[in-house]
C-alpha cells in the first residue's frame, strides 16, 4: 500500500461516520477544515467512514452530502466509503502482524480498567478463549507534535497502551483505517475536533510503523453548552437545517473566532464562503480547546 506518487501541496478531508444527521459540532469540523484547504488553493476530500455497519444508518451518508452541498461545502474528487476498502485494510494488518507489531487480545472491556491505558494482559498471548481482538504493541516512547491549534502536544504511548486495530468480529479498527485511507488519499492536513487530539499519538505510531508519510494537524475546539454539558447532549445536536444555511455558517465562523462583518448576515452561502476563504486565520484559535455555543 502506497499513496499516489504526486498530490496537491495541501490536501485536506471530512471524514464522517453515517450515524446521524451533521450537526453544529459537526459543521464546524468540516467548515474549519474546508476554509484551511480553500485558503491555501488546496484540495478538500469528503470520505464516509461506514466500517462499523452495525451503527451506519441507511439513507444517513447521502444526507450529509446534500447537507454539505446545501452549505457550499463542496468537495474534490469522488467521495470515498471505507466499506470499499477492506482490503487496503487487511494488507496494512498483514505488514504489522509480519513485523511483529501485533498481538491477540482476549480481553472484554468489563476485564479492563476504567481509567489509565490497556495494562498488557495478553501481550505474551490470549488470556482466554474465544474471538480475539488484535492490538498493536505499541513502542515504549513519547510521542510528541506541534498541533497547528493547540500547540505542543506530548504523549507517553506505554502509558496510552496497546491499541486495538482489528475488532473481535473482523472489522478494522478506526485507528488503522484512517491512517490508511490518509494515506491513501494523499492527505497532508487533517483539521478536525478537539476530542480526536488524543488518538493522534496512535495514529502517528501507526504511520511510522507502516511507512506512511506523516501529516500536520490541527485540532478544532469542540463546542459546549454554557454549563459546560457536551454538545453531543444538548439542543444544539439537532440536525442543520438546510433552510438556515448562510445564519448557520456565520454562527459556525463566530465559533471560529473569524468575526465575519455583520452585513454578511443577508448575504447567501456563496458569499459568506467566499469572504471566510480570503480571511481565514487559524492563529485566533490556537490553545482553545472549547467553545461555549
Amino acid at each position: 500500500m502506497r499513496p499516489a506518487a504526486a498530490h496537491p501541496a495541501y490536501t485536506g478531508r471530512f471524514a464522517p461516520s453515517p450515524t446521524g444527521k451533521l450537526h453544529l459540532g459537526s459543521l464546524l469540523a468540516a467548515l474549519g477544515s474546508f476554509l484551511d484547504a480553500r485558503a491555501q488553493s488546496g484540495v478538500w476530500r469528503v470520505r464516509i467512514e461506514d466500517l462499523d455497519r452495525g451503527r451506519v444508518v441507511p439513507g444517513c451518508a447521502g444526507q450529509m452530502l446534500r447537507t454539505l452541498e446545501a452549505f457550499g461545502l463542496h468537495w474534490d474528487h469522488a467521495v470515498e466509503y471505507q466499506s470499499a476498502h477492506t482490503l487496503r485494510y487487511e494488507q496494512a494488518l498483514a505488514r504489522l502482524r509480519g513485523a511483529g507489531l501485533t498481538f491477540e487480545c482476549s480481553c472484554s472491556r468489563r476485564e479492563l480498567p476504567d481509567e489509565g491505558g490497556y495494562p498488557g494482559t495478553c501481550r505474551d498471548g490470549p488470556r482466554g478463549s474465544g474471538p480475539t481482538a488484535t492490538r498493536f504493541r505499541v513502542p515504549a516512547r513519547t510521542v510528541t507534535f506541534l498541533d497547528r491549534v493547540q500547540g505542543a502536544c506530548q504523549f507517553d504511548l506505554a502509558a496510552r497502551g496497546d491499541v486495538i486495530v482489528r475488532r473481535r468480529d473482523g472489522v478494522c479498527a478506526y485507528q488503522l483505517a484512517v491512517v490508511c485511507d490518509d494515506a491513501a488519499q494523499g492527505v497532508t492536513d487533517v483539521v478536525r475536533g478537539a476530542d480526536l487530539l488524543d488518538s493522534t499519538p496512535w495514529q502517528i505510531a501507526l504511520q511510522e510503523a507502516l511507512g506512511l508519510p506523516p501529516v500536520r494537524y490541527a485540532h478544532l475546539p469542540l463546542i459546549t453548552e454554557p454549563d459546560g454539558a457536551k454538545l453531543a447532549k444538548s439542543r444544539h445536536a439537532i440536525g442543520l437545517d438546510p433552510r438556515e444555511a448562510p445564519a448557520q455558517l456565520m454562527r459556525t465562523l463566530r465559533l471560529l473566532r473569524q468575526d465575519p462583518p455583520a452585513e454578511l448576515e443577508l448575504e447567501p452561502v456563496g458569499s459568506i464562503l467566499r469572504w471566510a476563504i480570503q480571511h481565514w486565520q487559524i492563529a485566533p484559535l490556537a490553545g482553545v480547546r472549547e467553545v461555549c455555543a
